[in-house]
């Protein structure tokens, strides 16, 4: 399973981001996506993760303002990120879990101006 991460970038507090994230080879072994970020000096923590039949589960800094959504059809992930705060500021990660293994994709920088 290969999970490539999209739409990182820069945007003022308060600004909105999309991230996507595309999962391609044996993806029906997929049961769990999520997103996760890490700040420099820290470990990953978990943001958000969605199973394969919709249950969602946030982070308790990112309720409200976060909403994740799965496309089980064509295989994609999406984090719609409103009201940034410059906490939020981080590399994010997209993750799939399948019975076997974790797979993780190569990050995301967002970046969110005070």
């Amino acid at each position: 399973v290969q999970l490539v991460e999209s739409g990182g970038g820069l945007v003022q507090a308060g600004g909105s981001l999309r991230l996507s994230c595309a999962a391609s080879g044996s993806t029906t072994s997929i049961n769990i996506m999520g997103w996760y970020r890490r700040t420099p000096g820290k470990q990953r923590v978990l943001v958000a993760d969605i199973t394969s039949s919709g249950r969602t589960n946030y982070a308790d800094s990112v309720k409200g303002r976060f909403t994740i959504s799965r496309d089980n059809t064509n295989n994609t992930m999406d984090l719609q990120m409103n009201s940034l705060k410059p906490e939020d500021t981080a590399v994010y990660y997209c993750k799939g879990e399948s019975w076997v293994r974790d797979y993780w994709g190569q990050g995301t920088q967002v970046t969110v101006s005070s």
